[in-house]
């Protein structure tokens, strides 16, 4: 489910990659450390309010074993990024290869392998939380995420491709209740914007590119107040407004920067800075569905991101 492109380059580094590739064949023992690296793991803490949006938006929060819906939401993001580098590491070997596949530190088959069973995973754990109506939709949501990484990340549907990823994700904590679909659809706008961005991660961005990135956030800033208009308490209407105003001001400032230079490493800021900016977006989402809690909940899980990611070395989130 990760949200890393790099269309431009694809056709011509392969044949310049082969032995980049096999990595440093001295590096035998692949450690902790660097699986997770490959999953992204901090990025992971992005998608656990997905299907608690979902869950609060469809029926007012989770069931008795609806607490493994977040952990299934991890289990698969975390699978499309093994399986999003596997599908990347000739790119990779050119154009990031101190990456865990390209530097030799995770065979390709071992990506492989941790993709399947985060996928398997996923998939049981939506299973244990949700039942069969998560399940079913669990099972389209890793098609959809296979679907991106293999296929369609280089191509003009990516960025809806990857919408859809992230929109399934929010129904599967609904366990599939149209009375969700507006959350999904704000999230799922907020991931379109955020792939189109990360696609000058590398060369830099375009003023469509960065122009998509700025109305989608704009968009799903709007549209939190509709989602759930089932509950129209004054409350519960201005912490949804105040989260939609914490949501852009998480997002707006390195996109407008990127809008004024759109360099790799402003487009890179963006990029990394929107996938976090997610996580206001899901308390705002939460918070206007009523559940005050959750929501300050899921700020206190936005600082504890931010924290991991600071400790981290500079780098590429996608």
């Amino acid at each position: 489910m990760g949200v890393g492109d790099r269309a431009r380059g694809r056709r011509d580094v392969s044949a310049r990659s082969g032995r980049a590739c096999g990595g440093d064949r001295r590096r035998t023992v692949t450690t902790v450390r660097d699986v997770l690296e490959l999953v992204r793991a901090p990025a992971a803490l992005t998608v656990l309010g997905d299907t608690a949006v979902g869950a609060h938006a469809a029926s007012g929060g989770f069931g008795r074993r609806g607490w493994l819906l977040p952990l299934a939401s991890a289990a698969i993001y975390s699978g499309g990024m093994a399986l999003n580098d596997w599908a990347d590491r000739d790119v990779d070997a050119v154009e990031r290869p101190e990456r865990p596949i390209p530097s030799g530190r995770v065979r390709p088959k071992q990506a492989l392998a941790v993709a399947a069973a985060c996928g398997v995973a996923g998939l049981a754990l939506a299973a244990a939380g949700g039942g069969r109506r998560s399940l079913a939709v669990a099972v389209p949501l890793v098609a959809a995420v296979v679907a991106y990484d293999v296929v369609a990340k280089p191509t003009a549907a990516g960025p809806l491709v990857m919408a859809a990823c992230r929109a399934l994700d929010v129904m599967m904590g609904a366990r599939g209740s149209s009375r969700a679909l507006p959350a999904a659809l704000t999230i799922g706008t907020h991931t379109a914007g955020v792939t189109a961005l990360s696609r000058g991660e590398v060369h830099g961005g375009s003023a469509a590119e960065v122009g998509t990135a700025l109305a989608a956030t704009g968009a799903a800033a709007a549209s939190v107040d509709g989602v759930a208009p089932s509950v129209q308490t004054p409350l519960a209407r201005a912490a949804g407004a105040a989260g939609a105003a914490g949501y852009l001001v998480s997002a707006l400032p390195s996109q407008l920067a990127a809008a004024d230079d759109p360099s790799p490493a402003r487009v890179r800021d963006a990029t990394r800075t929107g996938i976090g900016s997610v996580v206001p977006l899901q308390a705002a989402l939460v918070a206007r569905s009523g559940s005050l809690a959750v929501a300050l909940g899921l700020t206190a899980l936005d600082g504890a991101r931010r924290l991991l990611m600071a400790r981290r070395r500079a780098g590429d989130v996608t």
